[in-house]
This record gives structure tokens, C-alpha cells and sequence, in this order.
């Protein structure tokens, strides 16, 4: 497989299986969905990447506590995992588990060549332990309560053997990668947090578990009385899905056959530090390209809060799809989030924005649809229909900018900016009253002509966000699907039956949020 412009490969995190899908998960996951059908639109061949983090502490004390084996727990969250993502729409391509035997071989092998390069050796560890967290801290890193500082549960002091990444061997490495590459990390920002992190001395990573205080997790290679750190099994996967390594070993002095390196890891904010100082220090250790870009978004909020199942404000994604469709949820998050920041959840800014589908790609859809129904029999008039192509030409513009730039939210605004333009145009020129007046004809047909294709040209833009209504809008269109941003400029509607549909986003009260959204 060749590396360059013709292959593009976007990873989620994989998910912890402790947990059930909550809007954050599903926010990672939309985004990157969106990501991989713009580039699918761009003929480019996609591998979407997601699934399950399945080994740690946390996962064998919540089986314990369940009363179940860990691999049970994980077999079950997975599917949970899966289902979820298949009733939201998710393209993914290869929904991995860490529980795999190819990604345990690799992880082994992974270890085996950075022992191979002396970068591993055998020290004692003592300090706090985040059983949440699963990460050490030293004293001076803990709240003035003696907490986590991530999240504020209690830790535990373990003195123990463990195995060591030689990782602040690679800091200067690291930080002249990130100069050289401005743009490595979004937003801004977190590339300036991750050289900021790096102005202090890096310490060498612990990558191993005693298997007497953990037995759930991948064998080291050359002790197996120690289990791998959860991290770094875990950030592995990325390698694994990839190809570029066998589960004998082979590959590391070669990754051009495979999809490796990624082009984009998507990731929360809050796993910034294993993505941008942890992996790629590994992944130089190992003689790996790094990934090319890392886009680390922020977290969803309740008032000041961040959402988390600790504090009980997760709000369910499934829940609200229920209510208003997939499409609606996915839009509202691509679109209430400025990538890259925080965004707050409330009822009110989801009906907002289910309301901006409803009135203004909604009402257009009806209205242009039953008008072509109405005054030309249902076919699009064989008119040029160029009355809003300068507009649509700025929109397909501004949106291709943002999605190279990863400025999703700025993307799906100016779709909806050129709706909104649509809408006016429908004003404008009050295709009711050219009906009405005899030897206004040919004004009637550019204006329903126009109006297709503006519709047309929506499909194109919306798809990546919205994909189940987009299609359900092409066939009113008489299309088979939603032409691609390349495919519009040839775009040839005319003739095309038209079809009445019911409407693509029927209106809502806020009562429909329901008590468990509020």
C-alpha cells in the first residue's frame, strides 16, 4: 500500500470498557466519522480506526466487583461499544480489541526491540498510584487533599519493582519535532502546553505492572511475572491496526507496505500527555514514524463541570437519538463545538440547533421539493440554474479550508450559511409569483433549477455530518446519493423526478429533551 495523498488513516482512542457510551465518546467518535467521509467524498482510500481498551486495573476491579472475568466484562462493553456506534453510523473500519492475540504479539514485539536497543531497564518504583487513572504520582503532584490531580480520587502509595522506558532520552527530540512542526498538535494551543511540559526535565516512563498486584494485562516478553502499563498497550493499538508490524516481529525497519504512520489521532485533551509526549517517544525508540498530526478537542460541560461518570451528569447519546434521530445529535455536536475548545451541553442549545435544521435546511427542502411538485409536475426544469452558483463556489470554499484545517465547526457554518442564502433567494425572487404571471416561465424555471441544485450542493457539503438525511434528501433529488464537492461542478439535474418526502427534521418542543436530558 503506498504511502501520500491516496490513502488517509484517522484514529479515535480506544475506549475504556468500564463504561458505557456518553456523549463524550460519541463526540470523539462523530468527529473523526466526519473527518473519514470527507476524505472518502475526496477519493481517497480511509482506514477509521476505533475500539476497546481492555486490560488494566480498572478493568479487573469492576469484573471483580461484578462478579464476572475480566474478559467477560470486556467482551460484553465491546459489543456495547459496537452496537452503539452502528445505531449512530459510524463508517469505522476496524473496530479493534486489545484482548486480540495479533495486538498482544505485537505489543510484545514492540517491547522486545526497544529492550533489543537498551532502551529498557529495571529500577524500583515508589510513589502514589490513580487506580482511575492508572498513573503514578509523586508527592508534590497531588492535591492539597492528597488526591489524583486528574480526578481527584484517592491514591494509593506502592512500592514495587517495575521495568523503564528510557523516555527523557528522546526530550530533545521531541521538542525539536514539535518546532519543526508548528502544527503537529491542534489546536495551537496544546502544542504549546505539550513544549511547555517539555521545558522540564522528562522522566523515564514506567511501563510495567507487577503480576502479583495485576494479573489482567499483556505479558512482558522478557518477564513474564510482569504485565504491560495500560498506556502503553494500549497507545500500540494505533501500530497494530496498521499492518506495519507482524505478530512475529517483522517490520519495524520498513513501514511502506502499510497504513502506518497515522494521519490524524483524535483525541480528548485530557489524554494529551501519552498521545503527544508518551507515543511518540516510544514510537522513536522503536525506529517508528511518528503520527502526522495529533487533534486534541475539548470536553463537554455541564455548567462548569466536565461531563464524567463519577459526577453522574453524562448525558446518553442514545437517549437522544431516539428522540431526534441520529443525524440531529451528530449535528448538533460536530456543530455546537468549536474543535479544538470546550463546549456545554444544556437542552435549550440542542433544540437551538435541532431548530436551525428544522427552519432553515428543513423548510428549504420542503419548500423547493413542493414547489417543483407544483409548478413543473415534479421534474427539475431543464433551466441553467446559476443563480446562486457564486455563493455556492465561496461555500464549497470555505468549507474544503476548514476541513483541511480540521476546523470542522467552521465547515458544517459555512454549509449552513449558503441554506441560509438559499432561503433568501427563494424570497427574492418569489417563485409563487412568477407562477402566477403569464410569460415569467423561463424566471420560473432558473429559480426552480437553482434551487435543486442549491439543494444538491447541501447534500454534498452535509453528508460527512449528517449522512442518513443527506441520502434521504438526494432521492427527493432523484439522485441515487449525495454527489461528491468534485462531482457538483458537472452536476446535471435536469429532468430529474422529484419526490415528496415527510420532513427531513419535523419540529420539536423542549419537553422532548426529557427529564433525563435536563
Amino acid at each position: 500500500m503506498s504511502q501520500g495523498p491516496s490513502r488517509f488513516y484517522l484514529t479515535t482512542p480506544i475506549y475504556y470498557a468500564t463504561g458505557e457510551p456518553h456523549i463524550g465518546h460519541a463526540y470523539t467518535t462523530f468527529l473523526a466519522d466526519t473527518v473519514a467521509r470527507y476524505h472518502r467524498q475526496a477519493g481517497l482510500r480511509v482506514l477509521f480506526l476505533t475500539g476497546t481498551d481492555e486490560h488494566g486495573q480498572k478493568i479487573q476491579e469492576e469484573a471483580d466487583g461484578r462478579g464476572m472475568t475480566p474478559i467477560e466484562l470486556c467482551d460484553e462493553m465491546a459489543a456495547r461499544f459496537e452496537e452503539a456506534w452502528g445505531h449512530l453510523d459510524i463508517s469505522y473500519d476496524r473496530f479493534i480489541r486489545t484482548t486480540e492475540a495479533e495486538h498482544v504479539a505485537v505489543v510484545q514485539a514492540f517491547l522486545t526491540r526497544l529492550q533489543e536497543r537498551g532502551l529498557i531497564y529495571e529500577d524500583e518504583y515508589s510513589g502514589w498510584y490513580c487506580v482511575h487513572e492508572e498513573r503514578y504520582w509523586t508527592s508534590k503532584d497531588l492535591t492539597s487533599e492528597g488526591a489524583c490531580p486528574e480526578c481527584n480520587r484517592p491514591v494509593r502509595e506502592i512500592e514495587e519493582k517495575n521495568y523503564f522506558f528510557r523516555m527523557s532520552r528522546f526530550q530533545e527530540d521531541l521538542v525539536r519535532h514539535l518546532e519543526k512542526n508548528p502544527d503537529w498538535i491542534l489546536p495551537q494551543s496544546r502544542q504549546n502546553e505539550v513544549l511547555g511540559f517539555l521545558r522540564q526535565p522528562l522522566s523515564d516512563l514506567s511501563i510495567s505492572r507487577p503480576r502479583s498486584r495485576l494479573a489482567w494485562g499483556v505479558p512482558l516478553p522478557f518477564d513474564p511475572e510482569h504485565v504491560t502499563y495500560v498506556w502503553v498497550d494500549a497507545l500500540i493499538n494505533y501500530v497494530t491496526a496498521s499492518g506495519a508490524i507482524t505478530p512475529e516481529g517483522e517490520g519495524f525497519d520498513d513501514v511502506s507496505g502499510s497504513w502506518w504512520p497515522a494521519d490524524l489521532h483524535i483525541i480528548g485533551k485530557d489524554i494529551l500527555t501519552t498521545h503527544a509526549v508518551y507515543w511518540p517517544t516510544l514510537l522513536m525508540g522503536a525506529g517508528l514514524p511518528l503520527p502526522r498530526r495529533i487533534l486534541a478537542h475539548g470536553w463537554w460541560v455541564a455548567g462548569e463541570t466536565k461531563m464524567s461518570k463519577s459526577m453522574g451528569n453524562v448525558v446518553d447519546p442514545l437517549a437522544l437519538e431516539e428522540e431526534f434521530g441520529k443525524d440531529a445529535v451528530r449535528w448538533y455536536l460536530i456543530r455546537e463545538m468549536p474543535t479544538g475548545h470546550d463546549a456545554s451541553y444544556t437542552p435549550e442549545r440542542f433544540l437551538a440547533r435541532y431548530e436551525e435544521l428544522a427552519n432553515i435546511l428543513g423548510n428549504l427542502a420542503s419548500r423547493v421539493i413542493s414547489m417543483i411538485v407544483r409548478y413543473r409536475d415534479g421534474a427539475i426544469p431543464p433551466a441553467p440554474g446559476e443563480g446562486l452558483r457564486a455563493q455556492e463556489d465561496e461555500a464549497r470554499r470555505r468549507y474544503r479550508e476548514a476541513m483541511e484545517a480540521l476546523r470542522v465547526h467552521e465547515a458544517m457554518a459555512a454549509a449552513m450559511d449558503f441554506a441560509r442564502e438559499a432561503n433568501g433567494y427563494v424570497e427574492q425572487r418569489q417563485p409563487w409569483a412568477q407562477a402566477k404571471e403569464e410569460g415569467r416561465e423561463t424566471e420560473l424555471d432558473e429559480t426552480l433549477a437553482t434551487l435543486a441544485r442549491a439543494l444538491a450542493a447541501l447534500t454534498a457539503l452535509l453528508f460527512p455530518v449528517m449522512p442518513a438525511k443527506m441520502e434521504e434528501l438526494s432521492r427527493g433529488l432523484g439522485l441515487d446519493e449525495p454527489p461528491t464537492l468534485d462531482e457538483l461542478g458537472e452536476l446535471d439535474l435536469r429532468g430529474r423526478r422529484v419526490e415528496k418526502g415527510a420532513g427531513l427534521f419535523p419540529k420539536k418542543p423542549l419537553e422532548a429533551m426529557g427529564p433525563s436530558s435536563s
